[in-house]
């Protein structure tokens, strides 16, 4: 046991020298370290009525009409918003062209309870829509209570809606994308790790000390998974400093460690068959996409199942992360398997 953990650290300080690897590990880390601020970016585009609810730049608003308009006391109450009351329109335009102001919005008096209401924007779209999402809050706010001066009411309490972008974004792309990547890069690891070995025809050598083929390969797989779990770990650190709360720490740990052990063993199978750097990646690749697609057919799937641990699901829990410990046994299986076929060809 104690040649197979000289061979694991052996295995971590090759690791630290791959800088693809590192470079991979960079890339989540910036993600994870950065979350608040990438999800707000992300968001635009999966979302983009999303950037008033996240957007903290401050907008100067000029407002021409009546000041005890609902609209002028929904703009006063958005924190972001400074308003600019303005007796004329012609004013406004002035303040609006010498770039005194961000936006104009004019609400003239109201005819047979109908609010004939003009909203002004800079030319440019990306300013605009900044500024059209963030005004989008309190102009709603301000057009419910115009309907309830007018007599018109609306109870929103029997509609059922979507949960919150922000929400369901994070917890069912960001956190499962951090938490599943290592695994990814585990099995690269494996396939590189192997084809060195095969490729280089340095087995011999290792193999020339008291220990089996099949330790140098497992310390090899499990050099691969302690990195996993190492990313993993850091993410989930990161993401609380962000202010990203995981629920189930363990068992959202343990799936990813599980998922991660059964993709780097599966890595090994194919680096043991192939014995070549450039065909192992490739036909791994091709496995992954085909392994994603075919888990969305259990019930629940390791995403719905991170997902569904990682917001507190009172449904879900060890006992269903201990399933996806069958697969596992089953692909470790077949890894021994292949190995011991590799001593029996090499002797």
């Amino acid at each position: 046991m104690r040649r197979f953990w000289i061979l694991v650290r052996k295995e971590l300080r090759s690791i630290k020298k791959e800088k693809t690897i590192l470079f991979a590990m960079l890339i989540q880390f910036f993600i994870a370290s950065f979350s608040s601020i990438m999800l707000t970016g992300i968001m635009a585009f999966y979302d983009p009525t999303s950037i008033g609810e996240n957007s903290n730049v401050n907008i100067k608003v000029g407002y021409v009409g009546d000041a005890a308009s609902p609209v002028m006391y929904s703009l006063v109450e958005k924190r972001n918003i400074q308003v600019f009351p303005i007796p004329d329109i012609a004013g406004a335009e002035k303040a609006f062209q010498s770039n005194q102001l961000d936006a104009i919005v004019s609400v003239p008096a109201s005819e047979a309870g109908i609010v004939d209401m003009q909203l002004f924007l800079p030319e440019s779209d990306a300013q605009s829509t900044v500024i059209l999402m963030t005004l989008n809050e309190p102009l709603k706010k301000a057009e419910n209570a115009m309907r309830e001066a007018n007599g018109v009411q609306l109870n929103y309490s029997d509609l059922e809606g979507k949960p919150s972008t922000d929400y369901e974004f994070l917890y069912s792309i960001i956190i499962p994308l951090l938490m599943f990547f290592p695994a990814l890069i585990a099995g690269s690891i494996v396939i590189d790790t192997f084809s060195e070995e095969l490729e280089g025809k340095t087995l011999d050598t290792l193999w020339a000390a008291p220990i089996s083929l099949n330790q140098i390969f497992s310390s090899k797989v499990f050099a691969a998974i302690l990195t996993a779990l190492f990313q993993c770990a850091l993410w989930v650190g990161l993401l609380r400093i962000n202010g990203f709360s995981i629920e189930n720490l363990v068992p959202v740990l343990s799936l990813s460690v599980i998922v991660a052990a059964a993709v780097s063993f599966a890595a090994g199978i194919i680096g043991l068959y192939f014995k070549d750097r450039e065909r192992s990646q490739f036909i791994y690749s091709l496995v992954l996409l085909g392994a994603v697609g075919l888990s969305y057919l259990s019930n629940p799937s390791p995403f719905s199942l991170l997902t569904r641990l990682a917001v507190g699901d009172y449904s879900v829990g060890l006992g269903q992360v201990a399933l996806y410990l069958l697969p596992l046994m089953g692909v470790a299986g077949v890894f021994l398997l292949a190995s011991k076929r590799l001593v029996a060809a090499e002797r």
